[in-house]
């Protein structure tokens, strides 16, 4: 690691200015977003991107997002979208939503995976979105963690497996969402949901007054199949302790207390409400927040499923699953992708 800024109480334009100038040169840079910390390299470079893959030991076939700072730079790296693409940027960027478009031959083909199309997003951050407008290079940036492994949402969760592999580190405290960007890609007029993040269905659907969901969102695609969305394709999200998913629905916390007395060494990650109900003991109880508050769970997802790893002796997890609506849907994604049933 050659820099580390603290921006946690604001952007420094000294840093900033060397930030800028080690994009410029290549290098890899931890950046915060509003969703999760991201590793940044400069797009137009091939190079720096292939950096990306190495850092994270990730499949060269799984695409990177690229993040720019508004319109402007999207007409610079993608083609010109249809009507029903313009009503979706100008509703939900900037923001945590990431649009498939054709890309411009400026985008090589280490960023899209060798496929014609890209994935754009305009995030809102303070911190990212200034080094991309002062720049005017737009960054390729996948979430902070080695393939696999949950998102980093503040520094401290992603600093120890990252650390040797960055060569700027920007930390901007905690996430405020927690969870990756939703991924939409409109096919024949209709917006279809690559990825579920934060912009639930019922967001999209507002706008564009019809949606679809892609039916590969619970499965894991393998094989020689394209994506054209990261969190499609291999395991994501997973601690290294065994996990497993008890679906939302009727019983659940029955058939919770049934693993929990067949199994030793177990923690359960759950609800808030559920806690005096779970027969386990408070120190193997990871709170995942309350179900009357997704966007706190959502918060919490990442670190929640990396703390599961800090537990002593623990040799599985049970993972308390929720309904999938809104943006339980969402977490859900993050969640069963985690769990090993």
């Amino acid at each position: 690691m050659n820099y580390y800024f603290d921006w946690k109480d604001g952007i420094k334009e000294d840093e900033l200015n060397i930030a800028i100038e080690e994009l410029k040169n290549g290098k890899l840079l931890l950046v915060p977003t509003e969703t999760v910390y991201g590793i940044a390299a400069n797009a137009y470079l091939d190079d720096a991107c292939r950096k990306i893959f190495d850092a994270k030991k990730r499949p060269q076939d799984n695409p990177l997002i690229v993040h720019v700072s508004d319109k402007g730079m999207i007409s610079e790296i993608a083609e010109e979208p249809n009507e029903i693409e313009k009503e979706l940027i100008d509703n939900f960027m900037p923001g945590p939503f990431t649009l498939i478009l054709n890309k411009k031959k400026v985008i090589g083909s280490v960023v899209s995976a060798n496929m014609n199309t890209i994935g754009i997003r305009m995030p809102s951050n303070e911190i990212v979105n200034r080094i991309i407008k002062k720049s005017r290079i737009p960054i390729a940036a996948p979430s902070a963690n080695v393939s696999g492994r949950p998102s980093g949402t503040c520094v401290e969760d992603v600093i120890d497996e990252l650390k040797e592999k960055m060569d700027v580190i920007i930390d901007g405290g905690k996430c405020k969402i927690g969870i990756e960007s939703t991924v939409v890609k409109v096919i024949d007029g209709v917006p279809m949901i690559l990825r579920p993040g934060y912009i639930t269905e019922q967001d999209i659907e507002r706008v564009a007054g019809s949606v679809r969901l892609s039916d590969k969102l619970f499965e894991t695609i393998e094989g020689n199949d394209h994506v054209e969305s990261p969190g499609m394709k291999y395991r994501h999200y997973a601690p290294k302790t065994k996990c497993i998913l008890v679906e939302y629905g009727d019983n659940q916390i029955n058939r919770i207390n049934e693993i929990i007395h067949k199994n030793n060494n177990v923690c359960v990650l759950g609800y808030e409400e559920d806690k005096s109900f779970i027969e386990v003991e408070d120190s193997r109880f990871i709170n995942l927040g309350s179900r009357n508050d997704l966007k706190k769970v959502s918060q919490n997802v990442f670190s929640a499923l990396r703390n599961i790893d800090k537990i002593e002796n623990c040799e599985l997890a049970i993972v308390e699953g929720i309904e999938k609506k809104g943006l339980g849907l969402s977490i859900m994604n993050r969640l069963s992708r985690a769990c090993e049933n």
